[in-house]
């Protein structure tokens, strides 16, 4: 009995196709890659850095994270296990699908590069700097009126004018 027809008969997903030799990488394994380098730079880690904590060189990093190379199950452990996210971070948002995946909406892939430039890490670790929750709240809404959030603008105000 071949394999295709034990799994349907077993009831089992169809599973993502997988790319072949020659066709660069696997969208799963790009995917891995990029949420490995997100939770890395929001770490503020340099890739040199988390390679020494997992034993590998920063050019194998670089590879996982371009998704050039897979990363092996233990590999993924042990990564999870420095980053301090469960394997699952690196699943996340990963569209399901039964043949295969397809490609990012520009939108999404413009949120997820934006999530990963620099100037946004270095606004989310000062955010998080600030000690006092009522100043660091005023910080939050006063960036989302700025960027036109017209909500943003009537929850400020009702906040002064609860605390004056």
């Amino acid at each position: 009995m071949s394999a295709k027809k034990s799994s349907k008969k077993a009831g089992l997903a169809q599973p993502y196709s997988l790319s072949k030799r020659g066709e660069g990488p696997n969208p799963i394994d790009i995917h891995v890659g990029q949420r490995l380098r997100l939770r890395r730079t929001l770490l503020g880690l340099s890739q040199e850095t988390l390679g020494e904590a997992v034993g590998i060189t920063f050019q194998q990093l670089q590879k996982y994270e371009r998704g050039a190379n897979r990363i092996s199950a233990s590999r993924l452990f042990n990564l999870s296990q420095v980053l301090g996210v469960p394997v699952t971070f690196f699943f996340e948002d990963l569209p399901s699908q039964d043949t295969s995946l397809p490609a990012m909406e520009p939108s999404e892939t413009q949120e997820f590069e934006s999530m990963a430039r620099r100037e946004t890490l270095e606004l989310v670790r000062a955010y998080y700097r600030i000690q006092e929750e009522p100043v660091r709240r005023r910080a939050f809404e006063l960036i989302k009126a700025l960027a036109g959030d017209n909500d943003a603008g009537d929850r400020a105000g009702d906040d002064a004018r609860g605390d004056d």
